[in-house]
């Protein structure tokens, strides 16, 4: 969506006169920023792009963005964005969402504009609560998780948001997080060059009511053993001097590895463009949870047409066949009655 006539902005042109009202200290802010500063760098017209969000803290984001936007109702951003894309496939359509409203009320509509291949760059911040409604238990919280909802600890399993967009086929997976602006605004980047459903979970902390989810692979002195980052092409390695790595055992299974016993010629080459989403889903459990070396990057990046595409085709065929259409004619055919 380049434009060698797009005017050069910066952070401010896309920033609106909104006072950003959320809690000191959330990371919302951070993501905010990264997204902000990242739209003048990628060549597009604010007058051609469009914030979606549902409800909760995340989905007020429109608000602070000086572009087309609608906060809509809980769940149903994508299926708006959906239908914004269709419409108007020139336009640039964001989706921004959290935990709470994709993965719960709004789950089918997340899952449909994913293996659809809707053209849209759906950005889910994770805090594992619900925040907006003071801090009940929610999709992504863990086993156990003592909430206003759930006195006794919630025995609900979690969501894995990554698996859950993998197992869907969407063909853009990624992951990211709020603490490091530079590996946000390249996984954003690449999410938005992507044509079709591009999909990224964002660990975002809510030091309000889940102060401190992720500070076991997050925190500075952890994060070098915690995180382990996906390269395309390149073997997967992490930890202090690349010590540790991700290797394929004879069973099929993977296993995080010491990488001076088994070699580095045992270590997982990673493959985004695998057509197969089989293996990334293997990686999106390699943790069970934000507190175990944890994959972060793109898991998957393949090539499929998009669903407006198909559908543009479909109507221009139609119309080569049949002619222009008559909408009268289509209101009062098949099972009309009177009344």
């Amino acid at each position: 969506m380049t434009d060698t006539a797009v005017p050069i902005t910066t952070k401010k042109d896309w920033s609106t006169d909104q006072e950003v009202r959320w809690c000191p200290g959330c990371g919302d802010y951070s993501i905010l920023t990264a997204v902000q500063m990242l739209l003048p760098e990628l060549g597009v017209r604010r007058e051609n792009t469009v914030f979606v969000s549902g409800i909760g803290c995340s989905s007020r984001f429109p608000y602070y963005m000086s572009t087309y936007g609608i906060h809509s109702i809980h769940g149903r951003a994508p299926s708006i964005a959906t239908g914004i894309a269709a419409a108007r496939p020139d336009l640039d359509v964001w989706v921004v969402t959290g935990d709470g409203d994709a993965l719960s009320i709004g789950g089918n509509h997340l899952i449909h504009a994913l293996r659809r291949n809707v053209n849209l760059t759906i950005l889910l911040f994770n805090n594992q609560i619900y925040g907006l409604t003071k801090g009940q238990y929610s999709p992504t919280s863990e086993v156990g998780k003592v909430t206003k909802s759930t006195p006794m600890g919630s025995v609900d399993h979690p969501f894995n948001p990554v698996s859950l967009a993998l197992g869907a086929e969407a063909t853009f997976v990624a992951r990211t997080h709020d603490l490091d602006r530079k590996h946000m605004m390249e996984t954003i980047r690449r999410a938005h060059e992507h044509r079709g459903a591009s999909f990224v979970e964002i660990y975002q902390n809510c030091n309000v009511f889940n102060d401190g989810a992720f500070d076991a692979i997050l925190g500075k002195e952890v994060r070098p053993n915690m995180l382990i980052p996906l390269v395309h092409g390149e073997r997967i390695r992490f930890g202090t001097d690349n010590s540790l790595g991700v290797m394929m055992q004879p069973d099929g299974r993977l296993r995080i590895c010491d990488v001076a016993e088994v070699g580095e010629d045992a270590l997982l080459v990673h493959d985004e463009a695998r057509e197969s989403a089989g293996l990334a889903f293997q990686l999106s459990h390699l943790a069970s949870g934000p507190h175990e070396p944890t994959p972060i990057g793109v898991f998957r990046a393949i090539e499929r047409r998009t669903y407006e595409s198909m559908m543009q085709d479909q109507l221009i065929a139609a119309q080569e066949r049949q002619g222009p259409g008559d909408l009268g004619k289509l209101l009062a055919s098949g099972g009309t009655w009177e009344v």
